[in-house]
């Protein structure tokens, strides 16, 4: 028995340590986790094993995570002293300070990203406390047009501050890409992740932009254009994915005959996000297929994917906002690409339909050619 000691001591120790401990595999999802933190949180570790991280985050500690964290420890391998919020199982939060460290093989493969949290509720309420005397002050202050001035200037800086950065650091990568100097596959490794990062909170910036704007009043705009054809816009971003996703095998048929008219732009962005969803939750074995044709006065455009069916009580809330949690496992972020797709359908006089079953995940996007009032348009090429 004196033989087992030691090992019981460092599995004690790991237990019961002072903080907790998450271990999360190469798959992103949790393979264990230490008693202090299963009882910090009140989740039972068999509850939290195989679950992703986010979904046991807060939504401010989600978007955090993934717009600035997880980028940045893909990069350089850890990252220190980070704050997050914790959801528990009785419904409250749980404010902690965060260290993370990968560890790879010989190879550089990812096993395993080892994360330590430490209670952070005294430091966190004291940060609060300064955050509210500082509300309180400054209520009164703001009129109803300052409140409007703040929201479009929130929009404004969001939307120059952020994008304006990133573009210069995609333009920066591409040019060491092409010039050639770099030699090392860790360097070109770098870039590729880089730009994949990059692409990522572009497309993060464009749907929280989309959101606030619909949030506060603007509703998605448009830029209608029937005299600009729809299927090079398409196959453009079919294109970009499969370069963002070179496993995934995704099938085209196009057939749109008619002129549309819409916002091209807007349409490739909704087709972007269902098929960007379908990536996420498709079976990585099987072709996703993307359709589209004119018909009795209607566009139709298809994606379709094989894999595990929604549940039927997650069609209710599949087109909110952040929507997420135990019901569906969203890998995609914030939980906003399925809303912004529908609500660019709403904004057409369209509509996405959704059907689930274990042989098929059918995503059907229809609105009418004409926006009401137009005259009926020729077909391309008469």
């Amino acid at each position: 028995m004196s033989e087992l000691r030691p090992i019981d001591d460092y599995r004690d120790l790991f237990e019961n340590a002072p903080c907790g401990y998450i271990v999360i595999g190469s798959d992103g999802r949790i393979s264990k986790v230490n008693a202090t933190f299963s009882a910090w949180t009140g989740f039972l570790a068999e509850k939290l094993v195989g679950q992703r991280l986010h979904q046991i985050l807060n939504m401010a500690g989600r978007i955090y995570y993934e717009t600035h964290i997880a980028p940045l420890l893909r990069m350089q391998g850890f990252f220190n002293e980070f704050a997050l919020d914790f959801e528990t199982a009785a419904g409250g939060r749980m404010p902690v300070i965060a260290n993370a460290a990968e560890h790879r093989d010989a190879d550089g493969a990812l096993l395993f990203t080892a994360l330590v949290v430490i209670k952070a509720t005294d430091r966190r309420r004291y940060e609060r406390q300064l955050v509210d005397s500082r509300s309180e002050l400054q209520k009164g202050l703001a009129s109803e047009r300052e409140t409007a001035e703040l929201r479009e200037q929130f929009i404004a800086v969001l939307g120059h501050d952020l994008r304006n950065p990133l573009a210069a650091i995609s333009a920066g990568s591409r040019i060491l890409q092409r010039s050639g100097s770099l030699r090392e596959a860790k360097e070109l490794r770098v870039l590729d992740m880089i730009n994949t990062t990059v692409t990522r909170m572009s497309d993060l910036i464009d749907n929280i932009l989309d959101f606030a704007r619909g949030r506060l009043g603007g509703g998605i705009t448009l830029s209608r254009d029937i005299s600009r054809p729809l299927e090079p816009i398409l196959e453009q971003v079919v294109d970009e994915l499969r370069t963002a996703s070179p496993e995934r095998v995704i099938e085209t048929s196009f057939a749109i005959t008619e002129r549309v008219d819409c916002d091209c732009a807007r349409v490739g962005q909704l087709v972007s996000n269902l098929v960007g969803n379908a990536i996420t939750h498709g079976a990585s074995h099987r072709p996703i297929r993307v359709g589209a044709k004119t018909e009795g006065g209607e566009l139709e455009i298809w994606v379709a994917n094989a894999g595990e069916p929604i549940p039927a009580r997650a069609m209710e809330k599949l087109f909110e906002p952040f929507f997420r949690g135990n019901i569906r496992d969203s890998r995609q972020g914030l939980g906003l690409g399925l809303h912004i797709a529908s609500q660019i359908a709403r904004a057409h006089g369209g509509k996405i339909d959704v059907t689930s079953n274990p042989d098929e995940t059918r995503f059907v996007f229809t609105m009418p050619l004409l926006a009401q009032g137009q005259n009926i348009t020729p077909a391309l090429g008469s």
